[in-house]
């Protein structure tokens, strides 16, 4: 939770906060956390690109699965882009979700930021932590007040 507060912290500076209801929607927001597992991680020899798939639980959405497409079209050391898709079901409820965002290599750990567009509605803000080598993705997520 403290990377999502670090994040919204930031862009609050980095954009012109003139709206008194900007800053109470962020301070309203709710968040959950977001487990998973990588599935499978897919590599190719034609350029510095890579896809990855991820299952677990994440909050009031249930079991989700996630594919990433990691890029680097800026050709930067250890960031990049990445784009992707959610789907999830809760019982009978099915939800699907557009990913949008920023990774920076920080050692071991690939650190995500991410604004998702949710089915239902919602603009959801994901922060979060990818450990390729103990096979783990974890997040905090919070929905964005619009």
């Amino acid at each position: 939770m403290r990377s999502i507060a670090k994040f919204l912290g930031i862009a609050l500076i980095c954009t012109s906060v003139s709206s008194h209801a900007a800053v109470k929607n962020l301070q309203e927001v709710d968040f959950f956390q977001a487990e998973m597992e990588v599935d499978s991680v897919h590599t190719s020899d034609a350029g510095n690109t890579f896809q990855a798939s991820f299952s677990g639980k994440a909050g009031s959405y249930g079991r989700v699965y996630l594919s990433y497409d990691f890029t680097n079209k800026q050709q930067l050391a250890d960031m990049g882009e990445f784009t992707g898709f959610a789907w999830a079901q809760n019982g009978e409820t099915v939800v699907t979700a557009t990913l949008q965002g920023s990774w920076v290599k920080v050692g071991t750990i690939f650190k995500l930021y991410s604004i998702d567009s949710v089915s239902n509605g919602k603009l959801n803000l994901a922060v979060g932590e990818i450990d390729f080598v103990a096979k783990t993705l974890r997040f905090d997520v919070s929905e964005l007040k619009h």
